[in-house]
Order: C-alpha cells, then structure tokens, then sequence
C-alpha cells in the first residue's frame, strides 16, 4: 500500500529548459546563457543559476531573484549574438534586500554562446527533471552539455580532449553527490565552470506513524516529495529504482524490511536510513551480517539515522533527518558554522 504522497512544487528550471528546447527547434537565430563565476555576499543562494536569451532581448531565467537583472540581461543578449563575455556585477543592500536576499553582495558573471544541439539537449533534460551538467572555460569560449542518469552523453566540446575528458569526470564525480552544485574545477591545466542540475530530492518513508507524518511535512517546507509504503515488495520496487537524489527511511524495525536495505546497497543509489535505537541497529547488523553485507554496505547505511541535533519530537527528528541529508549531499560534515572555515551557505 503507498499513501501520503506529496508533490514538491514546480520547479521553474523546468519551464526554463521548455524555452530552451523551443529556442534550439528554430525558434531563435542564438541562444545565450548568462552563469554565476564566482560570487560573494548574497546570504544563502542556490547553486546552478542560468539565465538565458536570445539576440532580440528575448530573457528567461532568474539570476539571484532578478537582482543582477541590469548586468545580467544585456550580456545574455551579447551572448546569444555570438559573443563570451566576463563582467562583474554589484548589489546594493537595499536592491539586495528588496529582491528577497540576505543581503548585498557580488558576482563574477560569464555569458557565452550555447549551440542549437547542446542548448537543445540541456532544455530536455531540464524539463524532464533529468539529471543534466553544462560546462564552459571560464572565459565562455567553449561549451559542452552532459545529459543521462550518469552524464554520460555529451553535446558540444570544450575543445582540448584531456580538458573534456577531465572536466566531465568531474562533473559526474559532483552528480554522486546527489545535489546541484556549482564549482570552478582545474581539467587538465584549463579552469572550467561546472554546473550540476539533478533531480529534487524525493523521500520513501517506509513503515507509518507520527514520525512519517512529520518527514512529509519536512520535505514539503524544503521543496522535496514523499510518500509511505508499508510493505516489503512497494518499498522493494521503490529502492531498487532509486536514483542519487532519492532518501529512504526505514522506520519499521521487522526483520523482514531488512531486505529493503540489502536491495539498497546492492543497487548503489540514495541515501539509506535506518530509525531504531541502538539495541534494534545493533540486532538489525547482525542479521545483514548473516545475509553478507560488508563493511562497505554498512557504510552505506545511516542508522540511527539523522544528526545528532538532541531531538526528541517527531518534528524534530525529522529535521536531524534532512538536515543529515543536505550535509552529506554537499558534502559538508554538518558541523557548526562558527568552527567552518568554508563558505556560508554553500
């Protein structure tokens, strides 16, 4: 049986990988996509930012909530005549403020032109909610799209083979990590702007009660969906289709929802956890055990699931939940942001 299915609301890459396909069709004489090099100040923003336009002006995409509108729109229309361009683009804290950010800041912007076929190939998989990767040198001059559940098709070129070779290995190395992402990398000697599309996250809750009812309520404020299986085959179909972005929850403690952990292991994808105290994870390890998950699979499963946060009320166990699920796709340890050094916010 699955119930409490939640949808996550519409997320606007879609729409923008819409116009991007219908551009690429013949619907535009270029296409131009505007994207964040480097930034600083802002507060908390998403990665994976892209604007793009057209040579008449034609604009879709948001950059920091239109806050870089005014530097970012014309370069997005330079771009889609043909022309890289780098610029610097600076917000004041009122206009910061008033386009709904933390705060005033600034932001290194690269335009560049982007092919008929790549640009057609990033609007389908945008659209489609599929995991999708655009690389370009920093300076815009050459581009190259990666599509697929691995990224392993490619559109376009960067040009220098060990440069592609080094940049997409790196790009589906960011994908493992189950969440958008932008990073400059070094490929091969050559700096490369990489940014990672992939799916919202979606939670299978596994077993009923309070604490199921909260994680849907959780995912929806974070803009996930959920839904609740109760038996071993729903949940079994659900893991062995999972991909990097999916999270399980098991909260049933029956030994027979431990195939559902096995399925997982053995198919590589997601976030694994387990609820239970530490007598039910220490019982439920010796039955994996006997069924001969390794050390490696045991990895691979989080349980006691969730940060160690002091919870004590579904609600806020199910916060130490995602908020374990964030840190690990970002790959950051879930420490306090007073003892990091990196950047706040991502």
């Amino acid at each position: 049986m699955s119930t409490g299915t939640s949808q996550s609301p519409t997320d606007p890459r879609r729409a923008l990988g819409a116009t991007l396909r219908r551009w690429a069709a013949g619907e535009a004489a270029g296409i131009g996509v505007v994207r964040v090099l480097d930034r600083h100040g802002f507060g908390s923003v998403e990665s994976g930012q892209l604007l793009a336009g057209t040579p008449g002006g034609e604009v879709h995409g948001l950059l920091y909530l239109g806050a870089l509108d005014d530097t970012a729109h014309p370069l997005a229309t330079e771009a889609a005549a043909g022309a890289a361009t780098v610029r610097e683009a600076h917000v004041a804290e009122s206009s910061a403020v008033a386009a709904g950010l933390a705060c005033a800041g600034g932001a290194t912007l690269v335009g560049h032109p982007l092919p008929a076929g790549p640009a057609a190939a990033l609007g389908e998989a945008l659209e489609a909610a599929r995991p999708a990767a655009l690389l370009s040198t920093v300076d815009g001059a050459s581009a190259l799209v990666l599509t697929g559940p691995d990224l392993m098709t490619e559109h376009g070129s960067l040009g220098d083979g060990a440069v592609g070779e080094a940049a997409t290995a790196a790009a589906r190395q960011l994908l493992r990590r189950g969440a958008i992402a932008t990073e400059q990398v070094d490929a091969a000697g050559t700096a490369v702007l990489v940014d990672v599309w992939v799916p919202v996250p979606s939670v299978l809750v596994v077993g009923e009660g309070a604490l199921g009812a909260a994680l849907h309520a959780q995912a929806g404020l974070l803009g996930w969906s959920a839904r609740t299986v109760t038996t071993v085959a729903d949940a079994q179909a659900a893991v062995s289709a999972f991909t990097d972005a999916d999270v399980l929850v098991l909260l049933d403690h029956a030994p027979e929802f431990d195939s559902i952990l096995i399925e997982g292991v053995a198919h590589g994808r997601g976030f694994l956890g387990a609820l239970g105290s530490r007598r039910t994870q220490s019982a439920r390890r010796e039955r994996l055990a006997a069924a001969g998950v390794g050390e490696g699979g045991f990895a691979a499963i989080h349980g006691p699931v969730g940060l160690d946060l002091g919870a004590r009320t579904p609600a806020e166990t199910a916060v130490s939940i995602v908020a374990q699920v964030i840190a690990l796709r970002a790959g950051r340890s879930a420490s306090a942001l007073a003892e990091s050094a990196g950047r706040i916010g991502g």
